[in-house]
């Protein structure tokens, strides 16, 4: 029997091949510009060890390794093998002097780390797709140190129904289409019906509280249609 957690997997190693080519067309390269608002969010700094969760193929990981440095160390893990492949062979921009990267084939519901082990961390787009978000917070939550932030990007339902009709219409007009071509109409086809199942601002808001953050805050960005969850761990 294929469970949901086997059904996502299967996805992300089908478009690894296309996903980064993909992601720039139909964001017009802006989700470069999301990750690195959710890398300044995280709080990332010289020196620190770094984590990012759902890592794909490698965005947000070099983005934190260019912050924390070559004193520093980042993790990027993902529960796909296709994705971390070609992750840990991108070509790395020499002119930034960075970190060193591990990358870890693992479930984001069962991190392979000690307590209190992270200064920082990130997640883009992967929240949505984790078969339980509330363990999946409470996770994140033993691994990062004490003080320590993280910063979670992901679509958003925009609160107009006006946006949210245009959201629609470009996922299943624009984006759909567009993976077609390539062959990934399926794969791509499930961000709508995900979006409306997963959790607006406020309520990730509160499942990160529940989940024992002390400070928790969704900031909307490009008009709602995408947010950041800034969530930081008691001292």
């Amino acid at each position: 029997m294929i469970t949901e957690h086997n059904r996502i997997q299967e996805i992300f190693n089908r478009i690894a091949p296309v996903y980064d080519q993909l992601n720039d067309g139909l964001s017009w390269g802006q989700h470069r510009i999301w990750k690195k608002m959710a890398v300044g969010w995280s709080g990332a700094k010289p020196g620190d060890t770094a984590l990012d969760l759902c890592c794909g193929s490698g965005d947000l990981a070099l983005l934190l390794a260019q912050q924390v440095g070559e004193q520093g160390r980042v993790f990027g893990v993902d529960f796909s093998d296709c994705q971390l492949e070609i992750a840990a062979h991108r070509p790395r921009p020499f002119t930034i002097p960075t970190a060193a990267i591990a990358w870890v084939e693992s479930d984001v519901l069962t991190l392979p780390f000690e307590d209190n082990t992270f200064d920082c961390a990130t997640m883009g787009y992967g929240l949505r797709n984790v078969v339980d978000i509330p363990s999946s917070l409470r996770e994140l939550h033993r691994v990062l140190k004490p003080g320590a932030t993280a910063a979670i990007l992901d679509f958003h339902r925009p609160p107009s129904s006006l946006l949210r009709t245009f959201q629609q219409w470009y996922l299943d007009q624009i984006v759909v289409p567009a993976a077609e071509e390539f062959g990934f109409k399926e794969e791509y086809a499930y961000i709508n019906p995900s979006l409306d199942k997963f959790p607006i601002g406020c309520e990730q808001v509160m499942l990160a509280q529940q989940a024992g953050f002390s400070q928790a805050t969704h900031y909307p960005i490009a008009s709602g249609m995408m947010g950041v969850l800034v969530i930081t761990k008691a001292n």
